[in-house]
């Protein structure tokens, strides 16, 4: 899922970026699993389609442990405050016993832009961190360049997005560019809210991998909640739908960082979530 501007012109887009991300984990499977790579490191589990971890992330039953393997551009290191959030969110949401973070900073890839190839191909070079015995691994990788599916002149930029079941590409640089036009909304607020919200996807909301209980997916873009307020609605996924978003919920005395609604909640609840 990705985090954009507007969300009707990029319906077809996202479906787009969903089944190459498939295509991706298809084609790599065959040389990263067990006994493929020097280091003989199993890394298939960690290969699947986006949404479709979403009880191994939830419950204890395979895992109690969350680790998140952080990386980042050197210089475009991710907030300590919204690290704390996410952790806060996962240890709600979820049954594990702890969530913890390492950190591995990168040389910048030189690239004016990123392709979702571009960054599945950046995974496999530097992503350390696997599942292992009780501990489920992700990979976050905060980039100093925006997606190449951005469109400046029609004000759509891609803040994030999730593309197979542990992976995650936070636009580190689009999020600071976006939020210096806030008085009022933190680059920890965009970080924070772009990380719960990717991660929802990851748990399989909107009817990624995860059914619906109740009917509340949004008609007009899949995948996200129509359910006014809620952390999975579509606005959230763009940059200029997420800081108005928060600026109004600031203007009305709320906190700015938005929540999962009712029935999100009860989706996650129906296999096996908070």
């Amino acid at each position: 899922m990705l985090c954009k501007v507007k969300s009707m012109p990029k319906k077809i887009h996202l479906w787009v970026i969903l089944l190459l991300a498939g295509i991706l984990v298809n084609c790599s499977k065959d040389s990263e699993t067990s006994g493929q790579g020097p280091d003989s490191v199993d890394r298939s589990a960690n290969l699947l389609s986006a949404g479709s971890s979403g009880s191994d992330i939830l419950t204890n039953e395979n895992f109690d442990r969350i680790l998140i393997e952080v990386a980042y551009v050197e210089g475009f290191r991710p907030t300590a405050t919204a690290l704390e959030h996410l952790r806060t969110f996962l240890l709600e949401r979820t049954f594990k016993e702890e969530v913890s973070f390492t950190y591995r900073p990168l040389p910048s890839p030189g690239e004016e832009t990123l392709t979702l190839e571009e960054i599945a191909s950046l995974e496999t070079d530097n992503r350390t961190r696997y599942n292992d015995g009780r501990t489920l691994a992700f990979y976050i990788y905060f980039a100093d360049a925006p997606s190449d599916g951005d469109e400046p002149s029609e004000n759509l930029v891609t803040l994030g997005a999730v593309y197979r079941n542990t992976s995650m590409i936070i636009h580190e640089s689009t999020i600071r560019e976006l939020a210096s036009r806030s008085v009022v909304i933190t680059v920890s607020d965009v970080e924070t809210t772009t990380l719960t919200h990717e991660f929802g996807h990851l748990f399989g909301l909107v009817d990624l991998g995860t059914p619906e209980v109740n009917p509340h997916e949004d008609t007009a873009s899949s995948n996200h909640c129509a359910v006014e307020g809620c952390l999975m609605r579509a606005e959230l996924e763009f940059g200029s739908g997420i800081m108005s978003v928060m600026e109004k919920r600031t203007a009305k005395g709320l906190d700015g960082l938005p929540v999962l609604d009712a029935e999100c909640l009860l989706d996650l609840q129906d296999i096996g979530g908070r």
